[in-house]
């Protein structure tokens, strides 16, 4: 951890010293005078990034990174225009076009985090599941107390129940080590009022029972203030929502001891429709050939910020960060989530719960 914490601090010190002497370079250029205004210019806009880190490291260091990657950009565009058209793209100019890209890129991942939508769903059986049409709606990695809280969440819950859902599943991370107890105990409220048919069930996420003890509650007051409103918790267990629907929820990936996908099916009877409920997709493998039909789950965001779903998919980090695949016959849903861990923003994605209208073909 320390040699990880030293690599990002001279990773930012690098960065810092760069910018530093590109505007200093573009002081001298305007030939100023007076040295407190030819240290003081370039040193400002170091020392409000520092503010800024020392206030919200993470989103701080997003924010720099992104500068960094667009006045990059801006030196090649630079670089293309003089060899091209024998024109020069000033310091000035690259340094400003680099910041005004970097504010509107980011505002709009400000709006994208923060903007919930509905994303809906068609997904079609062949098996008989006993009514023509199943609504399921799914909430995953609401984090609550990143960007929303515990009042928001129940607004939320609101709309949901506008689209008269026969269950709502949630699948993992719905807190985090950062929220309140107040929050906490108000979300659950909000899922306490929530309209269905077959009810509210709820799996563990990997931050739920948190890293960290300095929220000033436990798992137990979580479970308790679940149960106390109608949560059903589902841990390695499942449940017959209808004669010929079986809901099956997984425990956490990193839970020690967590059955295996054929171990929750060997018992299920192959002629009813599985839906399961696992927070992090990556056992695909082991789902499809269990015979499973549905899998929700959440935990990759849905990439985030818009290299990183590349970056997932190059280095196999998850099945899949985002949306359908099928495998065999069984159908992967991944929903980017309600909400964020910490970072406030998302780039190439959006917040989202998702309506799943299950349909059967027969």
């Amino acid at each position: 951890m320390f040699f990880l914490r030293a690599v990002l601090f001279l990773f930012v010190f690098t960065l810092l010293f760069f910018l530093f002497k590109r505007i200093y370079r573009l002081v001298l250029k305007l030939n100023i005078k007076n040295s407190f205004f030819s240290w003081g210019i370039p040193i400002l806009p170091i020392m409000l990034f520092l503010v800024f880190f020392f206030i919200d490291a993470i989103n701080g260091l997003i924010v720099f990174l992104h500068f960094f990657v667009f006045l990059l950009l801006f030196d090649l565009l630079g670089f293309i225009i003089k060899k091209v058209f024998k024109k020069n793209l000033g310091d000035f100019a690259r340094l400003m076009g680099a910041f005004i890209i970097t504010f509107f890129y980011l505002s709009y991942g400000y709006y994208l985090a923060h903007h919930v939508v509905e994303t809906h769903y068609v997904i079609k059986t062949t098996k008989d599941i006993g009514v023509d049409l199943f609504r399921i709606v799914q909430i995953t990695d609401s984090h609550i107390g990143s960007t929303m809280d515990g009042d928001r969440f129940i607004s939320y819950m609101e709309r949901i129940n506008k689209t008269s859902p026969d269950v709502v599943v949630i699948t993992g991370d719905y807190i985090d080590d950062d929220t309140s107890k107040e929050d906490m105990i108000k979300a659950c409220s909000g899922l306490g009022q929530l309209k269905t048919k077959y009810g509210v069930y709820f799996v563990f996420g990997n931050h739920d029972k948190g890293y960290f003890n300095y929220r000033g509650y436990n798992e137990s007051d979580l479970r308790l203030e679940l149960i106390k409103n109608h949560v059903v918790l589902l841990e390695d267990q499942s449940i017959d929502l209808l004669e010929n629907l079986t809901l099956i929820g997984r425990q956490d990936a990193q839970t020690k001891n967590r059955m295996s996908a054929q171990e929750l099916t060997q018992d299920l009877d192959e002629q009813k429709y599985s839906l399961v409920l696992d927070h992090e997709p990556n056992d695909y493998t082991q789902e499809s050939e269990a015979g499973m039909d549905l899998v929700l789950s959440g935990h990759t965001h849905g990439g985030q910020l818009l290299p990183m779903k590349y970056i997932s998919k190059l280095f196999n980090i998850d099945d899949q960060s985002y949306g359908l695949q099928k495998r065999k016959n069984t159908t992967f849903l991944v929903s980017s989530g309600i909400g964020n861990w910490t970072i406030q923003f998302k780039t190439g994605t959006v917040a989202e719960y998702v309506v799943i209208d299950l349909i059967n073909k027969k």
